[in-house]
C-alpha cells in the first residue's frame, strides 16, 4: 500500500514524500498513525545524520522515517501475533526496545516504520521486545505524550541515595522530601510537575525555576501552588534571574538544608553549578537535558562529593514499564501531559517543524498524521477564529480546559480538519 512518510536522507534532509509499504507476512504488524509528538532528538538525528548512533550509514540510499512518539490503530496483523494484537486495536510505541544490544529504534534506523508516516510496518524487534504497547483510550495524543512522559519517569526512578553503612542504593525520589526542578517550565519539565504532584512517591517541598516569567506564570496557572497544599506538597515557583544569588535563595527555601533530589532541565553551566550548589545531604542531581556539545562542562564540588555524598546521574530515556506506568496514570486521569502542548498541524507540517524546532517557542508540537495544516499554535486559535469557523470552535474547547489541548479538541480536528491527499 502506498504511504506519505517524512524520511531522512542526510544532515539537514527530510523529505515528505510518497512510498510503498510492503506487505506485512506472518510476523508482521501494520499500524494507521493518528497522532506523533515532535522531539528534540529526531532534530539532533536529523542534525547528525549518519553520524548519528541509530541512523545508520547508508541512510541516504534507504532513508528512515523519523519520529518516535506515535500512537495508532492496528490496521494488520499477522498470523503469528493474532494471539496478542487485533485490528482496531489502540497501540502506543516505546521505541528504545534495545533488542540484543542492538541500538536500532523506530524513527531513527527504520525504512518502514516512524511516526512522521500514515501507515507503518512495526519492526520484528519491538514485537519481540514487547514495546508495542496497548492503549486503551479514543484520545490519542495522549499516547503520544506517553513516551516523553516516560522518559520522566524513568528519571524520577533513577534518582538515588544512600544508607549510612551500607552500599546498597536506595532507588527513587525521598518520599517525602525536597525536590527543585531547575529550568522547567518547558513542556518535559511541565510534565515533572504534574508527575512529581500526583506520582505515590511525592516530595513534601517543591521548587520549580525558570528565568522567563510569563512561562512560569502558565506554569503556576496550570499547576496551582493551592492544588499543590491539597496533596501536602508546598510549591514555589522561583524566577532565578531576578535574585542575587540563585543559589542562597533556593537553600534558604528549603531551610537551609539543600535539595534531596535535584534534576536539571537545561544543557546550561549556569544552571547545573546551581544544581549542584543546592544539592543537600546524600543530594541526587540528575542531568537531565541532552546537550548538542559534546565538549559541554560544568564544575561540580567535590568536596560535598566526599563530606556530604551528593551524587549526580543522567538519564535519556524512559523503559518500557515507565512507559506502561505513564499510559496507567494518564488512563486513569491522574496526570494529564496536556500542558506539554502548544502547537498542533497535519503530517505535511513535519518535516520544517522538525528541521526548525529549536526557533519555535512553545512547548510540544502535534503532530496528525492523516490530515492537511500548517504548524499553528494554540494561542492563535481565537485569531484565526475570527475567519475560520473549525478555528473558532477550537478555541472554544481549548478554553474550556483551561486554555489546554484536549481530547474534544483532538476528535473535532480530527472530523473536521481537511484529509492529506
Amino acid at each position: 500500500m502506498k504511504t506519505k512518510a517524512v524520511r531522512l536522507y542526510g544532515k539537514g534532509d527530510l523529505r515528505l514524500e510518497e512510498m510503498e509499504l510492503p506487505e506485512i507476512d506472518e510476523n508482521g504488524v501494520r499500524v494507521k498513525i493518528i497522532s506523533d509528538s515532535l522531539c528534540m532528538s529526531t532534530y539532533k538525528a536529523t542534525v547528525e545524520g549518519p553520524e548519528h548512533k541509530r541512523v545508520p550509514d547508508n541512510v541516504a540510499e534507504n532513508p528512515v522515517i523519523v519520529g518516535h512518539e506515535f500512537c495508532g490503530q492496528i490496521l494488520q496483523v499477522g498470523e503469528n501475533w493474532k494471539h496478542k494484537f487485533s485490528e482496531g486495536d489502540g497501540v502506543a510505541i516505546q521505541p528504545a526496545h534495545f533488542y540484543k544490544g542492538s541500538q536500532m529504534a523506530p524513527g531513527y534506523s527504520y525504512r518502514y516504520c516512524g511516526g512522521d508516516a500514515q501507515f507503518v510496518n512495526i519492526p520484528i524487534e519491538t514485537l519481540l521486545a514487547d514495546c508495542l504497547l496497548p492503549y486503551h483510550s479514543d484520545v490519542y495524543f495522549h499516547g503520544s505524550l506517553a513516551e516523553p512522559m516516560s522518559c520522566i519517569i524513568g528519571t524520577f526512578h533513577a534518582m538515588y541515595h544512600t544508607k549510612a553503612g551500607s552500599y546498597e542504593h536506595q532507588m527513587g525520589i525521598v518520599e517525602g522530601g525536597k525536590m527543585a526542578l531547575l529550568a522547567s517550565v518547558g513542556p518535559m519539565g511541565l510534565g515533572a510537575i504534574d508527575y512529581a504532584l500526583h506520582c505515590e512517591r511525592r516530595p513534601s517541598l517543591l521548587v520549580v525555576t525558570d528565568i522567563d516569567d510569563a512561562r512560569l506564570a502558565r506554569a503556576e496557572s496550570i499547576y496551582t501552588v493551592e492544588d499543590a497544599k491539597k496533596l501536602g506538597i508546598e510549591l514555589h515557583y522561583v524566577n532565578t534571574a531576578k535574585t542575587e544569588d540563585p543559589v542562597e535563595t533556593l537553600r534558604e527555601i528549603s531551610g537551609g538544608t539543600g535539595f534531596d533530589d535535584v534534576i536539571c532541565f537545561a544543557p546550561v553551566k549556569a544552571v547545573v553549578e546551581q544544581a549542584d550548589g543546592i544539592l543537600g545531604f546524600d543530594g541526587c542531581l540528575n542531568f537531565f537535558a541532552g546537550p548538542t556539545n559534546n565538549q559541554f562542562k560544568a564544575e561540580l564540588n567535590f568536596f560535598n562529593v566526599h563530606y556530604s555524598y551528593t551524587h549526580i546521574v543522567g538519564t535519556s530515556g524512559g523503559n518500557t514499564d515507565d512507559m506502561r506506568e505513564a499510559i496507567a496514570l494518564m488512563n486513569a486521569g491522574k496526570i494529564n501531559p496536556a500542558a506539554m502542548v502548544t502547537h498542533v498541524g497535519g503530517l505535511d507540517a513535519a518535516a520544517e517543524t522538525t528541521l526548525n524546532l529549536p526557533s519555535i517557542k512553545g512547548g510540544k508540537k502535534l503532530i496528525y498524521n492523516q490530515i492537511s495544516l500548517p504548524l499553528v499554535a494554540i494561542d492563535d486559535f481565537e485569531e484565526l477564529g475570527k475567519t475560520d469557523p473549525m478555528f473558532a470552535e477550537l478555541s472554544r474547547l481549548v478554553k474550556k480546559h483551561n486554555g489546554l489541548w484536549n481530547g474534544e479538541a483532538e476528535k473535532y480536528l480530527l472530523a473536521n480538519a481537511k484529509q492529506l491527499s
